[in-house]
Formats: structure tokens, sequence, C-alpha cells
């Protein structure tokens, strides 16, 4: 069966859509329940959702100008661990390139998000410029652009370091990109040791973000 992959406003869902995600989450390290997914509902315009024989992964997202960059901005996101789980997580992401393609046309697109392992990177395969990165000492515009989307994501700015681009959590699960990879163990190592230190548990997560230019967002159209 092929990935159905949609998104639609937030304030369509139906509380039996809440109820499928809650089940994700749950099978997943967030668990999650529909009370606070249905709060993601009022904080985010869009959610992209991925069925196959059933909601396989979700990410609730926005289309947005931050400081006039074109900007496709993800929040919690989570991917149903199956063996199709890596298909699934590139079809959402497609998804979300297309229609940016369609807000912000013959424009370079800012994608950030959270994540809380390497396997995260996973959804930034397609992008450019990706910060933060191995071997890459982060510009001083790159270390804002950080801070800029940590205050979007509702991070206290206490909290987040810049220089690392991670932000110290509460206790709670963070609202992050969620997704455990079929192949761990391709993983550059100097990937892996950005998120040394970062205890999803504790609520823990970093701040990334990459550019989709321009010429690679006109082929979806």
């Amino acid at each position: 069966m092929a990935i159905e992959v949609v998104t639609k406003d937030c304030t369509q869902l139906s509380d039996a859509e809440l109820a499928e995600m809650a089940d994700i989450c749950v099978d997943g390290p967030s668990r999650f329940e529909a009370g606070l997914l249905s709060k993601q509902v009022e904080a985010w315009v869009l959610v992209t959702m991925a069925r196959d024989a059933g909601l396989k992964g979700f990410s609730f997202c926005t289309l947005e100008r931050i400081g006039g960059t074109p900007s496709v901005l993800i929040g919690l996101a989570s991917v149903k661990r199956t063996a199709k789980r890596n298909s699934i997580l590139k079809a959402m992401m497609h998804d979300q390139f297309k229609r940016s393609v369609m807000a912000f046309p013959d424009e370079d697109v800012l994608v950030g998000t959270r994540f809380t392992t390497a396997a995260g990177y996973e959804a930034f395969k397609t992008l450019d410029d990706i910060v933060p990165r191995p071997d890459h000492k982060a510009t001083g515009e790159e270390r804002a652009w950080g801070r800029r989307l940590a205050k979007r994501f509702g991070i206290d700015s206490s909290s987040y370091n810049d220089q690392i681009f991670t932000a110290t959590g509460d206790g709670s699960f963070p609202l992050s990109l969620d997704h455990e990879s079929l192949d761990p163990d391709s993983f550059d190592p100097a990937v892996v040791s950005l998120f040394k230190g970062v205890k999803a548990k504790s609520g823990d997560s970093l701040v990334a973000f990459g550019w989709a230019m321009a010429e690679d967002l006109a082929k979806l159209k």
C-alpha cells in the first residue's frame, strides 16, 4: 500500500485523529497523551499526517516568515516504529517541502525543528548548510538563528546554549521531532556526538536548521 500524506489546518483535526496520534506517541519515548496533543492545535497552523493502513506519522508545522525569511517550522512530530518508518518520515518532509515552494516560490527556505537524537537528522537529508553540523563553527548569524528558533519553540533563553544549540529541559519529554532510524549504525559518529549530554527524558533537545534551496524546491512543483 502506498503512503498517503495529507497536510491540513490544525483546526480540522478530529478527536479520533488526536487519539491516533496519541497511540503513536505511546509506542515511542514521548508517551504524549491526547490532551497535550490537543494543545498543539492552538500552537501550530498545520498538521501533516502520513497513513499506510492506519496513521503512521504526524507533524505539527507552520509556514511563516521570520524576519522576512521564508521558513518551515516543525514542532511536535512523531513517526511510528514500523519497518517503513524512514519512508514515512521522508514522505512527510517531501509534502512540507512541496507546500513551501507553493508558499514561497523562487526563494530559499529555512527549515527548523528540535531533535533529541541523531536519527532526527534523517529529516534533513536533502537540506544544505545544516546547523549544527560536525567540523563547522557556527557564525554569529547562525547562532542568532538558533536563538530565534529556540524562542519560537517556546524555549526559555536561560535554558538555551547558543554555542552548542542545545536546550535543557524541565523533566518532561520535549516537543520535538521524534524518529527512530532503521539504520542507526550508519550515522556519522561526529553527528552522534552533537547530542552528547542531551537527555530527552529530562526534556533536553537540540535546535537544528538547514536550507531548502530554491532550485531544489522548484523540482517539486
